[in-house]
């Protein structure tokens, strides 16, 4: 796993997520239409270790990609914590929603390490959401501007990830302050929304 540091500030409204879109206008690279499936074991081995086990869809089939988080922590509207993900093939991970321990088994190393390490030997889904996220070019990195749909509501948000938080946040601040665009540090994941049944 590496280490992931994000900066994650909340966006009170669809309002002020789509003033973010129009100043970040020419820097606008895509948009990604991603489903997100979430999976445990079958004793919640992996959420009493703080991990998360994520399959993301991305534009329907076009890309999947299959990740493990671990114990992110939020300070400030900076996330920290450990990551590593792999490609997997769309139709293959298909697979996984209708049987989630066909994920066992595709050949990921970090997913192996659940079987042979932490003794996962079944897997469950727990469901999961849709996201609507534009990429765009802001001081040289991508910042990625989400509309999280979850079956509660909508959350609003900006992430961009970097390994110097202390150096991009405050230009990112500085931009929205000065164009008047309410915002406020991200204190949950996404996947805690999603667990929870929440929009903080």
């Amino acid at each position: 796993m590496w280490a992931q540091v994000e900066i994650k500030l909340r966006l009170p409204n669809k309002e002020a997520h789509d003033r973010v879109a129009h100043e970040l206008r020419s820097g606008f690279r895509e948009t990604h239409h991603q489903e997100n499936y979430f999976f445990d074991g079958k004793n919640g081995e992996l959420g009493k270790q703080r991990q998360v086990l994520r399959c993301r869809f991305y534009n329907h089939d076009k890309r999947a990609i299959v990740t493990l988080k671990g114990g992110q922590v939020i300070t400030d509207g900076v996330g920290r914590g450990s990551e590593v993900e792999d490609d997997v093939e769309p139709v293959a991970a298909r697979d996984f929603l209708t049987d989630p321990t066909k994920l066992l088994s595709v050949g990921l190393p970090f997913v192996e390490d659940l079987r042979t390490k932490q003794n996962v030997t079944e897997l469950v889904s727990l469901g999961g959401f849709k996201n609507v996220r534009s990429d765009f070019d802001f001081e040289g990195v991508k910042l990625e501007l989400d509309e999280t749909q979850f079956d509660w509501g909508t959350v609003y948000e900006i992430e961009v990830e970097t390994p110097e938080p202390e150096k991009l946040k405050p230009k990112l601040e500085l931009l929205l302050k000065s164009r008047d665009i309410p915002y406020a540090y991200n204190t949950t994941t996404k996947f805690a929304n999603f667990v929870n049944r929440t929009l903080k």
